[in-house]
C-alpha cells in the first residue's frame, strides 16, 4: 500500500467529525479512532510494514497498551525483531511486570505510538525505558495531530516520525 492508499484508507476507516476530548484534556472537533483503522487487517499490515522501515538498530519494538500493541505486534512480524508491551501501571499479580515480554538493559528499542497529540503517554514510556537502561532510538507514530508532541518527544532527544500527520489527512482544525 502506498502512502496516499494507507492516508486515503485511514481516513475512511477512522476520521471523525464532532465533539471530542482528547487524552491531553483538549476538545477537538475531530478524532482518529485507532481503533478503526488497527482492526483493519490490509490498514494494519501496511502500518507494520512502514513502522518496520524504521527498525534500523533497535533490538526490540515496543507498544505501550493498549493502542500500540496490535502496531508493534504487526510491525514485529515485518521486521523479524522481537517485541514488547508496555503496560499502562505495573500489574499487581503474577511476574508483576509493567514491561511484557523480554528486554534487557542495554537493548535500542524503536517505541511505537497510535495517535499523538501532546505526547504525553509517548514521554511516559521513553522515560520507563530509560530508566530500564534502554535506549529509545526513534519513536514512530501513525498518527501526528501536530499539536505539540514532536516538539515534547524531540526535547528529550528522541527523533520522532509522524507516518500520516493531520495535514496529510486534509484536516485544519
Amino acid at each position: 500500500m502506498t502512502k496516499d492508499q494507507l492516508v486515503a484508507r485511514i481516513r475512511e476507516l477512522a476520521v471523525l467529525h464532532g465533539d471530542f476530548t482528547l487524552r491531553s484534556g483538549r476538545k477537538s472537533k475531530y478524532y482518529v479512532d485507532k481503533y478503526r483503522f488497527e482492526t483493519q487487517p490490509d490498514a494494519l499490515a501496511a502500518l507494520g510494514a512502514a513502522i518496520a522501515a524504521h527498525a534500523g538498530d533497535a533490538d526490540r519494538i515496543a507498544g505501550p497498551e493498549l493502542g500500540a500493541v496490535a502496531l508493534a505486534a504487526s510491525a514485529s512480524m515485518a521486521s523479524g525483531k522481537p517485541c514488547v508491551f508496555i503496560r499502562n501501571s505495573k500489574k499487581d499479580y503474577g511476574t508483576a511486570k509493567q514491561i511484557e515480554g523480554v528486554l534487557e538493559a542495554g537493548e535500542k528499542v524503536l517505541l511505537v505510538e497510535d495517535v499523538l497529540t501532546t505526547g504525553g503517554q509517548a514521554i511516559e514510556a521513553i522515560e520507563m525505558l530509560r530508566d530500564m537502561g534502554c535506549e529509545v532510538t526513534k519513536l514512530v507514530a501513525v498518527i501526528d495531530r501536530q499539536e505539540g508532541a514532536r516538539k515534547n518527544v524531540e526535547q528529550l532527544g528522541v527523533e520522532m516520525v509522524g507516518l500520516v500527520t493531520k495535514a496529510d489527512l486534509g484536516i485544519d482544525e
